[in-house]
């Protein structure tokens, strides 16, 4: 076993450990910083099969930015554990059942006839003057070109949906208009009513009412 297999294995041993503790922690703050060391290891995995530009993407764009936003917004929601736990007896045996699938689709898809080494060899050593970046955008933009859009279109209609929950109108709230309170007229707030004044009742004919009854 060569030094590269090593570090290969050792990459991918932390990877999946990593994302396991991701699915099973119950912590939100650890799940994060796990999901942060499993964006690691498969960088180094990227590196080891010359994809640096990918493993440098993976480290700068989600690790630096997008679990680090993560990581922040879960320290703020003060997840509370207790309610989230209440219906896992419930929902156990779906979850079984979706784990047996999904370990099923795996190991079909994940075999030696796909992802061997006869399959997939060892990428060669290229120069030293190469550049990988030139090859995935030749690639991206000729062979997955309509896709690469379709993915941008769908990422700018999230975009969109996302801005357009977020700033709409509050409904069943109360708020204040500073223009309309800085504009009003005493017209407007106080209304000035005239009605007759009372007959005034003499106290005498009162007692003479209640003397004869």
């Amino acid at each position: 076993m060569t030094a590269i297999q090593i570090i290969f294995y050792l990459f991918s041993a932390v990877a999946i450990v990593s994302a396991l503790i991701v699915v099973a922690s119950a912590n939100p703050v650890r799940g994060v910083l796990s999901l942060v060391l499993t964006f690691f290891a498969m960088a180094g995995v990227w590196l080891l099969l010359h994809a640096e530009f990918l493993a440098l993407i993976l480290v700068l764009v989600y690790v630096g930015a997008v679990m680090t936003l993560f990581l922040f917004v879960v320290m703020m929601l003060r997840v509370d554990v207790a309610s989230v736990r209440e219906g896992f007896v419930r929902y156990l045996p779906f979850a079984v059942l979706l784990a047996v699938m999904i370990v099923g689709i795996l190991i079909v898809v994940v075999g030696p006839k796909q992802f061997g080494l006869t399959s997939m060899p060892v990428p060669v050593a290229l120069a030293a003057n190469y550049n990988n970046l030139a090859d995935l955008g030749m690639v991206l933009y000729t062979n997955y070109a309509y896709p690469f859009e379709i993915a941008a279109v769908l990422l700018l209609t999230a975009i969109v949906a996302a801005i357009s929950l977020t700033h709409r109108k509050p409904r069943h709230r109360k708020s204040q208009n500073i223009g309309k309170q800085i504009a009003v007229k005493p017209s407007d707030r106080v209304r000035l009513v005239e009605m007759p004044s009372a007959k005034k009742i003499n106290v005498s004919d009162q007692s003479s009412g209640a003397g004869e009854s």
